[in-house]
């Protein structure tokens, strides 16, 4: 191939301002670039033309390239004007996403080592073999663990702080195919508590009908639970209990939560004193709300229908965006539940979440509020005044859970 003959072509650089001036004349030793061929831009592609292939085009001035009738398009401009700063846009994403994930994997270690597992459901005798879905059992307990003097007397609380802890509440949660479904279970039901040993005593003793929160006060979680398996015939697969300081500390920490009643509601006792309409109740009123029963006209079973009420009122809250995504809310409402709740060994955040889930989505139709059917709410025993169950009811009841089917039986809440 014979050699170029002559200089190689020089580039000129336009100037902005006078295209006629000096800048025009030829830069000695520059070798003008051969532009590469532009290929067309298709119509589905990213930041298209709108579906018209963009022609290769002279230069013009300031750098933008000259469309196919002479004008120029700018999009040179823009492109090296705009594509540092999408990458600043891009690169404070990714620094804003990494500090948000490690925020929250920092949060999610914490609270998982928080959690207080000292229920041990695999040594637990006797157990009712595993049926479709997933059961929670959720106790409420009257634990003064966290409270003064002075916050005891203001919750209407009474006892003290080493008392020993008794059930105030439970609460089967049953999630599967057909949504959630909450069946309280009144502390005053005549039950038959199975065989136990006292592990304050190591007496045993055998099996006998009792009151269902006499479990609790005799065997602590494990004979609860024992008892209320083989009373109803459900696998509990998760066990939550939170006491009084801890149920306090939440409503506090998201700011209340909001709930409106259709009848005024007043007890001595517990301290309620609501008017009929809508309130955001603080953690002290909460408590004297999920704690009252001398108004309602069903006494236990008013008051589990309030506790219900208020769980699935309560989850909605704090599912909330501003609750959420607030550092403010979400470290105080972790740190306040943690304080006094008791759970499982297998039971993790992951569980806790899918609980919480599952109690909001009551709130959204996803599910039902019960009672166990009753038919005595005045039973005369030796322990005194009990709640009778429907017996053929309720194994219908707790037959369907079972099986996970849809739930037919019992009163909504």
């Amino acid at each position: 191939m014979p050699p170029p003959q002559g200089p190689p072509p020089q580039m000129q650089w336009p100037r902005m301002d006078d295209p006629a001036g000096s800048m025009n004349r030829p830069l000695p030793d520059v070798v003008a670039p051969v532009p590469a061929p532009v290929p067309p831009v298709r119509a589905d592609a990213p930041g298209g033309n709108d579906g018209r292939a963009l022609r290769p085009g002279r230069m013009g001035p300031g750098g933008g390239r000259m469309g196919p009738e002479g004008g120029r398009t700018g999009r040179g401009r823009r492109a090296a004007r705009s594509s540092p700063r999408r990458r600043r846009i891009r690169r404070t994403a990714i620094l804003l996403a990494t500090v948000l994930l490690s925020g929250s994997l920092g949060s999610y270690v914490w609270a998982d080592t928080q959690l207080n597992r000292e229920v041990d459901l695999s040594k637990i005798a006797d157990r009712m073999p595993e049926g479709k879905g997933t059961n929670y059992l959720i106790v409420g307990s009257d634990s003064r663990v966290g409270l003064s003097e002075q916050a005891r007397k203001d919750l209407h609380t009474g006892g003290s702080a080493d008392a020993g802890r008794r059930t105030d509440s439970m609460i089967l949660l049953h999630t599967g195919a057909h949504g959630t479904t909450m069946v309280s279970l009144p502390r005053d039901s005549w039950v038959t508590i199975p065989p136990y040993i006292r592990p304050d005593t190591g007496k045993h003793y055998p099996a006998a009908k009792n009151k269902l929160n006499a479990a609790f006060s005799f065997g602590g979680p494990d004979l609860l639970v024992r008892t209320i398996e083989q009373n109803t015939g459900l696998h509990v697969d998760h066990y939550t209990e939170i006491g009084f300081a801890g149920f306090v500390g939440i409503v506090n920490a998201i700011g209340g939560v909001p709930i409106c009643l259709d009848k005024a509601v007043k007890d001595k006792k517990s301290g309620a004193n609501l008017t009929k309409g809508c309130h955001t109740l603080d953690g002290r009123m909460a408590l004297a709300f999920v704690r009252q029963r001398h108004q309602e006209a069903q006494g236990d079973l008013g008051r589990s229908q309030n506790q219900q009420k208020f769980l699935a009122a309560l989850a909605r809250k704090a599912a909330e965006p501003d609750t959420l995504l607030d550092p403010a809310k979400v470290y105080p409402t972790m740190s306040a539940g943690l304080g006094t709740l008791i759970v499982d060994e297998d039971t993790g955040l992951t569980n806790l979440t899918s609980l919480f889930k599952a109690m909001k989505g009551v709130t959204a139709g996803d599910g039902k509020r019960l009672n166990v059917p009753v038919s005595n709410l005045n039973l005369r025993t030796p322990k005194g005044s009990a709640v009778q169950w429907n017996e053929a009811k309720a194994k219908e009841l707790f037959n369907e859970l079972n099986d996970d089917r849809p739930v037919t039986v019992g009163e909504k809440g």
